[in-house]
């Protein structure tokens, strides 16, 4: 089944892209919850013609998100955390604990652009995770847990 995706769907696509699915999951799932419509001939025509719209409002939207990402790779972000013995954790960080960091950096980034590799971090030490700001523009953020000071 053809669909043309109406929103972002995780691990299928981005809005306004044409992607195959199987029949049950289109039908149950994507198109009762209005995140996808049938891709008939006229809905492509439509959309060819949207995305020919959007063209050059998102020229200006990636502009700016490279304007974003050069002043995030130019960010050193240490997360402070309490720290038990042999540098483990007390509880862990997740990309909540990265966004709450990049917002005192004054960079206000969604919980739901940040992944960090790995899942969430239980020991001290360096780190990586990844921003997506634009479907075109991914960050490679390094950062580092470090110990709370007393």
């Amino acid at each position: 089944m053809e669909l043309i995706l109406k929103e972002d769907v995780s691990n299928l696509g981005f809005k306004d892209d044409v992607v195959k699915v199987k029949n049950g999951y289109g039908r149950n799932f994507l198109i009762p919850k209005g995140l996808a419509v049938l891709a008939t001939p006229s809905a492509k025509k439509v959309l060819a013609e949207n995305i020919r719209q959007k063209a050059h409002k998102d020229a200006q939207i990636i502009e700016g998100a490279r304007k974003i990402e050069e002043a995030i790779k130019t960010l050193e972000i240490k997360i402070p955390a309490k720290v038990g013995s042999q540098d483990r954790l007390f509880g862990s960080i997740s990309n909540i604990d990265l966004a709450a960091a990049l917002e005192k950096d004054g960079h206000e980034i969604d919980k739901k652009y940040i992944s960090i590799k790995g899942g969430t971090i239980k020991r001290t030490g360096p780190y990586d995770a990844q921003i997506r700001l634009h479907r075109e523009v991914i960050v490679e953020l390094p950062f580092e847990v470090v110990p709370e000071k007393k």
